[in-house]
């Protein structure tokens, strides 16, 4: 499984799309992507020993149940003529543009209809996700910048969090959209568009050229992707490049001097 290296990706996605859907401020942009890493693991609910079936033993363990068996019957109903021979449980429905697209859309809905308390449960799903892949030290961090949200809003805070209901479904859909991508570089490759017909295939996997994929956990990912996503997501963080490059003209500045 890809745990780490999807959540981090969904972070540094989350961080990369926070400015073109309105977020300015470090504590909301925080928020957003740990949010986003969190749901960047969920697509692999589908599978029973993945992290966020484990997450929270028999709740997450039956949504898993739910969602690996819906995905299988989905499958065996619309698989196409050239479609493998395959139960349908894992890397199927969930890992799909229109699981993504649909997923963000409820979430949308259901946050805007279930009021504040609603918008806490998804945050807090999505932390503790995110926590449990990226490790202990996301959660301080990311509460943190929900206290420091709350404070820059306050006293109006819990209140507002209604407004804020479309951006969980952006960052819901955008995690489970990362996810996505990120398997289609996989030797098994992600069936993204379904359930649209490719060469014979409703399930038909994306993928790049041989060459360009790698294996779940070998070094590629672990050695070469992993490293790079980390630099990229402090380097995504509001005011990162203003304060490295303030840091670096202080010292050239120095070394002339």
């Amino acid at each position: 499984m890809m745990g780490r290296t999807h959540a981090l990706t969904g972070w540094c996605a989350g961080l990369a799309v926070a400015p073109a859907v309105g977020i300015t401020t470090l504590s909301q942009a925080v928020v957003f992507a740990a949010t986003t890493a969190g749901y960047a693991l969920l697509p692999d609910l589908d599978h029973p020993g993945a992290r966020a079936s484990k997450l929270l033993g028999p709740v997450t363990k039956g949504l898993s149940w739910l969602l690996s068996n819906a995905s299988a019957a989905l499958y065996k109903v619309t698989k196409g003529p050239r479609d493998e021979r395959k139960k349908g449980s894992h890397r199927h429905l969930s890992h799909t543009l229109l699981f993504a697209l649909l997923l963000g859309a409820l979430t949308a809905w259901g946050t805007e209809v279930g009021g504040p308390w609603a918008v806490v449960g998804v945050v807090v799903f999505g932390l503790l996700l995110a926590e449990d892949a990226l490790g202990d030290w996301l959660l301080p961090v990311a509460c943190g910048a929900v206290v420091w949200w709350v404070v820059e809003n306050s006293p109006d805070a819990f209140a507002q969090l209604d407004s804020v209901s479309g951006l969980l479904g952006i960052a819901v859909a955008l995690g489970c959209f990362t996810h996505c991508l990120g398997d289609a570089l996989t030797e098994s490759g992600c069936p993204f568009l379904f359930p649209i017909p490719i060469a014979g295939e409703t399930w038909y996997e994306l993928r790049p050229p041989k060459q360009l994929r790698f294996r779940t956990g070998a070094k590629v990912e672990t050695a070469v992707l992993f490293p790079l996503f980390a630099v990229l997501g402090v380097l995504l963080i509001p005011g990162m490049w203003p304060a490295l490059l303030g840091f670096f003209d202080d010292v050239l500045n120095q070394s002339h001097s």
